[in-house]
């Protein structure tokens, strides 16, 4: 990297409109060329921080967040294909970009998946008669807010974060719908206890399992970071918990009953999950793949249950020996239906941000960043930052930044590094894919601002689970 005098030296050589460029070797045998002190990295920094300041404004704008992104992504990459055109290296950025291309084909399959199944089962009624059960059993909102705080904990390790929040807004949507703060206050709650739950998990969140892979920290090692974890997620879930309204939902229709096929639907998302954890456990396949083969379950099933829908008797194909249909179900099961009702803004959000990332990251702000960090502030303060970091970029790209430079560390600090990467994007709602998803499924209701106004108790748990970590785990320092 540049000492600060030659970084003064090339940034008026930028503003002369005479770019000062480095070439450096790749890791993938061509040549990489360093814009951090550029003017091309300054302004692809400028324009990453103004298509943000846009989605942080969606609430008072109406502008659907995935517009400023999906058009930076595209200046950005626009912009670094031009200087590297310009320099004779024709394909560098087109494979850079296509890796990042790749990272989010996986992402928006394992998504759309998700989200169908969701759809599906809300189709088939499955979170309306939830919601009647509940509040006939006499659960209040609050009481709601911890039974869905604690299933989103315990599932997203065996699961993933992103599904998990996704199932649990879906039930959270279902029972309280007319009560925005109660709705937005329970997503806040899924998202770090969903984030949470995964951090002390290897296979539970994307960073645990990239420094699992690397053999860095045994298989058994990161349930040592279960306790800091239960204590993330407690600290601001007790005082949010006040917040709550102490008030049972209203009644609503008593009628309401399964389609047919609900449960299996269900059983099928289960077994769906399952395949994903599997493919990518045992036969290391991504996970994508997995999620792919469940949603053929579904479509299979949907044939099924097309073939032998009627409308009633008086119906021309009516066929006493079919199954009889349940109360309401009019239209026949279509599973292309459920696909087209999935949240498209956040799919094309992920995009974006992705693909802004990995251009900056392309530019080498990220590993320049880890340098500084690790090079100069120690293992601890750069661990506790990274975290903080976390919540505005993508935690995979920062913590693939951190296992390149590969920093001399302890256990201890591997662990902690782990654990703030994990919990850290709970403190905004775009910091992780679980807020990010979360705030298309439950729009207008759980917000960016809505959730910036917890964040001081989010981040009281953030430091408490720390403080914990170095008590509890103090020997493998």
């Amino acid at each position: 990297m540049f000492k600060a005098p030659y970084r003064v030296f090339l940034f008026v050589f930028a503003l002369l409109g005479m770019p000062g460029i480095v070439m450096a070797s790749s890791g993938g045998g061509g040549n990489h060329i360093d814009l951090t002190s550029n003017w091309v990295g300054y302004v692809s920094l400028l324009i990453f921080v103004v298509a943000y300041g846009f989605v942080m404004a969606e609430e008072y704008t109406h502008m659907r967040k995935s517009k400023p992104v999906l058009l930076a992504a595209g200046v950005i990459w626009g912009i670094i294909g031009y200087v590297y055109a310009s320099h004779g290296f024709t394909h560098a950025a087109e494979v850079a970009v296509r890796h990042n291309i790749l990272e989010y084909a996986e992402l928006f399959l394992f998504l759309l998946v998700a989200m169908t199944y969701i759809n599906a089962m809300e189709e088939r009624q499955v979170f309306e008669t939830l919601r009647i059960k509940l509040v006939a059993a006499g659960f209040s909102f609050r009481k709601i807010f911890w039974v869905t705080g604690v299933l989103a904990f315990f599932i997203s390790p065996v699961a993933d974060n992103l599904t998990t929040a996704l199932l649990m807004c879906a039930v959270v949507m279902a029972i309280g719908k007319d009560n925005v703060k109660f709705v937005g206050l329970s997503c806040i709650n899924i998202v770090v206890a969903a984030n949470a739950g995964g951090a002390f998990s290897p296979f539970g969140d994307i960073t645990t399992l990239m420094v699992w892979q690397k053999g860095i920290v045994s298989f058994w090692t990161f349930f040592n970071l279960f306790i800091p974890s239960v204590v993330n997620w407690l600290v601001p879930a007790v005082i949010m918990s006040f917040a709550v309204p102490n008030i049972k939902p209203a009644a609503g229709e008593s009628n309401v009953q399964l389609k047919r096929g609900a449960f299996v639907v269900i059983g099928l998302f289960l077994l769906t999950i399952v395949t994903a954890v599997s493919f990518h456990n045992f036969l290391h396949l991504p996970p994508m793949m997995g999620m792919m083969t469940g949603l053929s379950y579904l479509k299979l099933y949907g044939y099924y249950l097309k073939r032998t829908h009627k409308n009633g008797k008086n119906s021309p194909d009516y066929d006493s020996e079919k199954a009889e249909e349940r109360v309401g179900d009019v239209l026949a099961f279509d599973v292309f239906r459920n696909i087209a009702r999935a949240e498209w803004d956040t799919l094309m959000f992920f995009y974006g941000v992705i693909l802004c990332v990995g251009g900056l990251g392309f530019i080498g702000y990220l590993s320049m960043t880890s340098e500084v960090m690790y090079g100069s502030w120690g293992a601890t303060v750069a661990n506790i930052l990274v975290g903080l970091l976390s919540a505005i970029v993508d935690n995979i790209p920062v913590m693939f930044a951190v296992l390149t430079m590969n920093p001399e560390m302890s256990t201890g600090q591997w662990l902690l590094v782990t654990l703030t990467a994990g919990v850290g994007g709970s403190l905004l709602s775009i910091g992780s894919a679980a807020g990010v998803a979360l705030m298309g499924q439950a729009r207008g209701m759980y917000t960016f601002a809505g959730h910036m106004k917890w964040m001081p108790v989010i981040a009281l748990g953030y430091i408490a689970s720390i403080g914990v970590h170095f008590l509890i785990n103090a020997s493998f320092f």
